[in-house]
């Protein structure tokens, strides 16, 4: 097999543009949470680059595309990037050199471990969570992207279509992401305590760079430069414009059309089209999108403000919510005339679509919750997940890290 070098590029420089997602993340989360603790809500997404780089080329790769091992996890052959090559793969894009797809699929990785840090920034040690981040990757992560897009995969064999992520990604950290607020719990004053935004330009900043980054994202996925990378492309700028301009509308119909919400709503967009950017119409991505905000807007109600929940910055509203409905979207909008390798779903009278993708979410879903549950636990018992209650006071910023964001007081 040779590589095509229209392939290659697209494919490297879409793992370029996934890459500078997780500094993008860091920006939007950063700028959301209270001035003391903005290095430690940052640190949190950007270590990651380096931690999950070295994890997945060491033996994370191995175990999420090595040669199949029942259907649940992949073998050993890959380890320390064995067999892994400037030749393309026999399995995986056989356009491109495998070592381009193995490092496409480490940016996923990375940002996936990174995303569900939001929910519990302002009150984890920064030790427990790296200890936390390695055995969820390894035992959560690793797994789920094999079951779904590891060949002999249990949920790829049934034919569950996750074209960028939405299960492996979103549903995986949003739900991992639940199961950690509930094991560490609320912020000291939630909600009594004003814990607003500390920099609304930086969050749209950081939404931005999302917005750009995610067309690697989902477009990179087609794994080749063709009509479906370009298919994928648009449906994600419909699915993100449609999603921003509804959370603009519902929130102006409440009270004001605010910026935060507005950009929250395009990264809800976002996430939702991620599992069917590559098996849908483009213009499918407005309903996607639209629906998208309405389930995040009002979960994150229930949520938060009915249930008291305190999931720091919305992860499983925006990303669990999000990633479920967009999974099954999938199933209801999908047609092979976008892409002949993926399936027809409801619309196009395959209902069973639309139950095979209601397996793979409640599968991914409930592996992600109990494990996370498990390994959290398993960290709480042995070295602790939360800093002390003076820690959390001066911030974590000064009591993880010893260093301070901006001059003057923190408040």
């Amino acid at each position: 097999m040779s590589t095509n070098s229209g392939d290659t590029a697209w494919l490297l420089m879409s793992s370029a543009l996934v890459m500078l997602m997780t500094p993008g993340l860091a920006l939007f989360y950063g700028g959301m949470v209270r001035r003391k603790n903005i290095l430690s809500t940052i640190m949190m997404s950007f270590v990651c680059l380096g931690l999950v780089g070295l994890l997945w080329v060491l033996y994370g790769y191995s175990l999420a595309f090595g040669a199949d091992k029942g259907g649940f996890i992949g073998g050993l052959n890959y380890i320390g990037l064995n067999n892994v090559g400037q030749a393309p793969s026999s399995v995986y894009a056989t356009t491109v050199p495998h070592l381009a797809f193995m490092v496409f699929q480490a940016m996923f990785a990375v940002i996936t471990v990174a995303l569900f840090t939001g929910a519990i920034v302002e009150r984890i040690k920064f030790s427990a969570l790296l200890v936390f981040a390695t055995l969820w990757l390894t035992i959560i992560y690793l797994p789920v992207a094999h079951w779904v897009w590891g060949s002999g995969g249990w949920l790829a064999k049934l034919g569950v279509l996750d074209f960028a992520g939405g299960t492996v990604v979103h549903i995986n950290a949003g739900v991992s992401a639940l199961a950690l607020v509930l094991l560490l719990g609320k912020r000291r004053g939630f909600p009594q305590d004003s814990m607003d935004a500390n920099n609304i330009p930086m969050v749209t900043l950081g939404a931005g760079i999302l917005w750009f980054g995610w067309f690697g994202f989902n477009a990179g996925s087609a794994l080749t430069s063709g009509g479906l990378a370009s298919s994928a492309f648009v449906s994600t700028n419909i699915a993100a414009a449609a999603a921003a301009f509804t959370w603009m509308i519902i929130s102006w119909i409440h009270k004001r059309p605010t910026v935060l919400g507005t950009v929250t709503g395009a990264v809800v967009g976002l996430v939702a089209i991620t599992p069917a950017a590559g098996f849908v119409t483009p213009m499918a991505g407005i309903a996607i999108g639209a629906i998208a905000s309405v389930i995040s807007y009002y979960g994150m109600v229930l949520l938060k403000i009915k249930r008291g929940m305190d999931d720091s910055l919305d992860v499983f509203a925006c990303h669990g919510l999000g990633g479920i409905w967009g999974a099954l979207a999938t199933g209801i909008f999908a047609t092979v005339a976008v892409n002949p390798a993926g399936a027809n779903g409801l619309l196009y009278g395959n209902a069973m679509q639309f139950v095979k993708q209601l397996v793979g979410v409640v599968s991914v879903a409930g592996f992600a919750f109990v494990g996370t549950m498990l390994l959290g636990k398993l960290v709480d018992v042995t070295i602790g997940l939360r800093v002390t209650q003076s820690e959390e006071t001066v911030g974590l910023d000064l009591s993880q890290h010893g260093e301070r964001a901006y001059g003057g007081m923190l408040r």
